[in-house]
């Protein structure tokens, strides 16, 4: 008999997720929508937590590249191997509420003219605030989650927003496939929002499901503002303003983006974090690195669908919207005409 493929390929990326990564299971465990694949990929954890998921339930397919490949490799990995028509990406400390992939089904089923979806991500410990609702982009080209540990509010409705968080979102496989999945120079951090902001330069918007609930530690692993986190945020974020900033919006977000982030470098000054930062940002523009990113804008550019202006239009405008956690979701009227 023919193998009868599933809706959902959910994929998790693991490393050293042991004191989470049991509960995110369990939470797919329970539910009410089963018509989904699990793989599970283990960066070379030491925990043997995967491992010991994997024996506990046959089912889940366990990935063991041999080495921690970071987020955007072991997602494109898993990705490759799935056999859904949806990838749902979900991390290990994030943990859905049981109706989760039936409320995504739902918003597909809604909405069949998009193919990318953000879910709404509440503190996992204090679920009564929001982790956030879809990822936002400034005009200045910072990006932030919108709402983040803000109380979730009548705000927070079915509508557009830049861009997804990785933690937990819906992607159709053929397109995330075809943009090249995660860009793996990045390993881990904004790789969720370069992804995001192609798929916007292609001509998909993405829509945030309200409904569609998880709670989210984020950065259970290796810390909020861990060195790690900061230099790698940092060297990426600007990667991620370089490679994707069109033509007609360069020239007057450049010299906002390099002022934001100066801002930015100060407050960390008087965090007493400023190292990594400073790093990260210097680490941007080194030539071995930067030549290939630069080589990836002009392919990028040349294959943009959107005009700048709709780029624009799905922005915050204000470039220091991340003071607050501004909460950035318009109503969606369907694509515009002549959009891919």
């Amino acid at each position: 008999m023919p193998i009868v493929s599933p809706a959902f390929s959910v994929i998790i990326v693991a490393y050293q997720s042991g004191p989470t990564l049991a509960r995110c299971l369990a939470g797919l465990a329970a539910q009410t929508f089963v018509d989904f694949e699990v793989l599970l990929v283990d960066n070379a954890s030491t925990d043997g937590a995967p491992q010991a998921a994997a024996k506990a339930d046959p089912s889940i397919r366990l990935i063991e590249p041999g080495a921690n490949t970071g987020f955007a490799a072991g997602n494109n990995l898993a990705a490759r191997e799935a056999r859904g028509r949806w990838l749902v990406l979900l991390n290990p400390d994030a943990y859905p509420h049981a109706d989760w992939l039936e409320k995504l089904a739902a918003a597909a089923e809604r909405h069949p003219d998009v193919n990318s979806f953000a879910s709404l991500q509440l503190v996992a410990d204090e679920p009564e605030l929001m982790d956030g609702a879809g990822d936002v982009m400034t005009s200045a080209g910072i990006p932030f989650r919108g709402g983040y540990r803000r109380k979730a509010s009548a705000k927070v409705f079915e509508g557009e927003v830049f861009s997804a968080c990785g933690a937990a979102m819906m992607l159709d496989r053929d397109l995330f496939l075809r943009l090249g999945g995660f860009d793996e120079r990045f390993f881990c951090y904004c790789e969720d929002v370069d992804l995001g902001y192609r798929l916007r330069l292609d001509g998909e918007p993405t829509l945030l499901a309200p409904d569609a609930k998880v709670e989210h530690v984020g950065s259970a692993t290796l810390g909020v503002r861990s060195d790690f986190a900061l230099f790698h945020g940092t060297r990426n974020r600007v990667w991620t303003f370089l490679k994707n900033t069109p033509g007609p919006m360069l020239w007057w977000s450049a010299p906002l983006h390099f002022a934001v982030t100066g801002g930015l470098f100060l407050l960390h000054l008087r965090r007493r974090d400023a190292g990594p930062v400073w790093k990260g940002f210097k680490a941007a523009f080194v030539k071995a690195d930067l030549d290939p990113i630069l080589a990836s804008r002009r392919e990028i550019q040349a294959a943009r669908k959107a005009p700048a202006i709709d780029i624009l239009r799905a922005m915050a405008l204000d470039p220091v919207a991340f003071f607050g956690r501004r909460i950035v979701i318009r109503q969606w009227r369907g694509r515009r005409s002549g959009a891919a």
